[in-house]
């Protein structure tokens, strides 16, 4: 075989990077290496916000005539009802103070 005829190290299958591939090579790896990171803390710090048990809670259906106040003052008599007011808005995501009748709310639950 002459030297003619003898296969170069591009034609073997090797693969030669330019400076700017391998510039582009390692910007990628530090990129994807960002990236896991991250993913990686907001599962850590997902977890430690939720490390805590949730509240109890209960349904309560309103009845006719019955309002925020009423049924914070019934469910937590001894607790300042605007407090529990608050709760119970959270707790269903409400965007009125008035309660149709019928509706079922997820209140606190009462302390044992």
């Amino acid at each position: 075989m002459s030297a003619a005829s003898a296969p170069t190290s591009a034609a073997r299958g090797s693969v030669r990077l330019t400076r700017r591939g391998r510039v582009i090579v390692v910007l990628f790896l530090l990129v994807l290496a960002a990236v896991v990171l991250s993913l990686g803390r907001g599962a850590s710090s997902q977890a430690a916000g939720t490390a805590g048990p949730a509240p109890a809670t209960r349904i309560v259906v309103v009845q006719p005539g019955q309002s925020l106040w009423s049924i914070a003052a019934t469910i937590a008599p001894n607790t300042d009802p605007r407090e529990t007011i608050a709760r119970i808005t959270d707790l269903n995501s409400l965007a009125s103070s008035v309660l149709p009748e019928g509706k079922a709310l997820l209140v606190p639950a009462p302390a044992v």
